[in-house]
């Protein structure tokens, strides 16, 4: 076996091993680029070592962005999954329609509608995971991103490696830890071609202007190692993300109660705690109560933190979607319309 494979197959197995997904059904999101495409190769490979009674299916989401070439695109992968014994589940959607209806930006929008897509998908085959293969590359560009638009500690800890998708679907990135230039090595050494999305060019996104522009000039004129500088970043604050996240969680369980539309949480206790872990447990509340986070920016949550700190009765405050926190006596208690 060339090298290039053993390590390739090595990360892979040792990020992501087969005895956790071998029996379960799983979902492998391939867009037909090299990274996804080394993906399906590899885990199809590890599957057919390993056994078990899961199956593994192919989803591919036609954004309706190149209408040309993504057809071309569903012919090349049709064709791919076919050789290799796979099925394939394909989505489509106009994202630039959707973007206009929803107010969001284009890559908002391509990326809500392809993790709908990924998610329904999976619900409706019963698989248990889906599988995307985002590189340690995509990481870097993730914080940076971020770093760049304005972001907490939770957005430096760029993607996680696994998040859920649904009560039943899980979503993991097995492939964070491996370089793209890996990847091209690995399908280089299996004889594997793959497809190129001239849209990852196209510098209406902000993520290509990155990729192209800014990260070139920080790794030639401010640090050659930025790339690793940027991972590390990541790594240590998703330990202090987790450790805040934990914290938050116990401040919810003992002193606010969620509710579908209503909030209480008891102000003089929780107010003696640090103001970053009561907007954290905030978060929370809002999650536990399946409130829309989308629309709370820095600001609200800093205001929300305020009038739990220092609030007098009868103060109110009015948040986005139609929420309204008030000070009941030593109680802030927080309605969203029916």
């Amino acid at each position: 076996m060339d090298q290039e494979l053993k390590d390739f197959a090595a990360a892979l197995v040792a990020a992501w091993p087969p005895a956790e997904w071998r029996d379960v059904h799983v979902v492998l999101a391939v867009s037909g680029g090299a990274d996804s495409v080394a993906l399906l190769r590899a885990t199809r490979a590890a599957k057919q070592r390993s056994g078990g009674q899961g199956r593994l299916f192919v989803a591919h989401f036609n954004h309706g962005l190149r209408p040309e070439a993504a057809a071309a695109d569903e012919v090349w992968l049709t064709e791919l999954c076919r050789s290799l014994d796979v099925s394939l589940e394909i989505g489509r959607r106009d994202v630039t329609a959707l973007a206009a209806e929803q107010g969001d930006g284009l890559e908002a929008a391509a990326r809500a509608a392809r993790y709908g897509f990924l998610r329904d998908t999976a619900e409706r085959l019963g698989a248990r995971l889906v599988a995307v293969a985002h590189t340690a590359d995509d990481q870097v560009e993730t914080v940076l991103h971020r770093l760049v638009r304005g972001t907490g500690m939770a957005g430096l800890a760029g993607m996680p490696r696994v998040r859920p998708l649904s009560p039943t679907v899980t979503l993991i990135r097995p492939l964070l830890s491996v370089r793209r230039a890996d990847v091209l090595r690995y399908l280089d050494s299996i004889g594997q071609g793959h497809r190129t999305d001239t849209s990852n060019a196209d510098p209406r996104f902000t993520r290509n202007r990155l990729r192209r522009d800014l990260l070139p000039t920080l790794r030639l004129e401010y640090n050659t190692d930025v790339d690793q500088a940027l991972l590390r970043l990541a790594a240590q604050a998703d330990e202090m993300q987790q450790l805040i996240a934990k914290l938050a969680l116990s401040l919810h369980e003992r002193y606010m109660a969620s509710s579908a539309n209503r909030i209480s949480v008891d102000c003089p206790v929780l107010a003696a705690e640090s103001p970053l872990l009561i907007r954290e447990a905030c978060k929370i509340a809002w999650a536990a109560a399946s409130w829309p986070l989308q629309n709370m920016g820095s600001k609200e949550w800093h205001q929300l933190a305020g009038l739990i700190i220092q609030g007098a009765e009868g103060i109110s405050l009015n948040l986005p979607a139609g929420v309204c926190a008030k000070r009941v006596g030593d109680r802030l208690e927080i309605s969203r319309p029916t």
